[in-house]
């Protein structure tokens, strides 16, 4: 998968947008949620991460969990036994059994948004930018970028240090 969702939290402002959008896109049911960290003075939106080898994805037994075309995990809640075995794997505790539905549920990056060539969703909504749809090359030159301005201000300040002005 070449995009994915990525989470800025020291740009999340704790709006929840990105819940309500995801709701408003599942019917009820939302697939992120915003932890207020007060203590740290910090808001960390989480979904699921779309693993590239994703230990739900393997351990289902009737294959309802499975990639998308795009590779995008998501469940098939016509094929699922609610066995949860996908929950019970998943490090981040991603899926969610639905008891009303007996099938579990999770974030499946807004697919019928993906098809029409619309990203989540809840990157669409996020009114801050703490939530991008990108592809993951374009955030790795982003960072690259950032690190080079950063050492060039950097090394440009401690050679003013180094090199104070003539005083005349």
């Amino acid at each position: 998968m070449t995009k994915v969702i990525v989470i800025d939290s020291r740009l999340c402002i704790g709006c929840k947008a990105c819940e309500v959008a995801c709701e408003r896109e599942h019917d009820g049911t939302c697939h992120i949620k915003v932890y207020d960290l007060s203590d740290f003075k910090l808001f960390i939106p989480f979904n699921c991460r779309h693993c590239a080898k994703a230990p739900c994805v393997t351990v289902c037994p009737v294959n309802a969990c499975r990639y998308d075309a795009e590779g995008g995990v998501y469940i098939d809640p016509l094929l699922c036994i609610g066995c949860r075995l996908c929950a019970s794997v998943c490090p981040f505790g991603i899926p969610e059994f639905d008891a009303a539905r007996k099938v579990v549920t999770k974030c499946d990056l807004c697919y019928y948004r993906r098809k029409d060539n619309l990203p989540p969703a809840c990157a669409t909504t996020c009114p801050t930018g703490a939530l991008r749809f990108a592809d993951i090359s374009e955030i790795a030159e982003e960072r690259k970028l950032k690190t080079v301005y950063q050492t060039a201000s950097s090394a440009e300040k401690s050679s003013e240090v180094r090199n104070p002005p003539a005083l005349i």
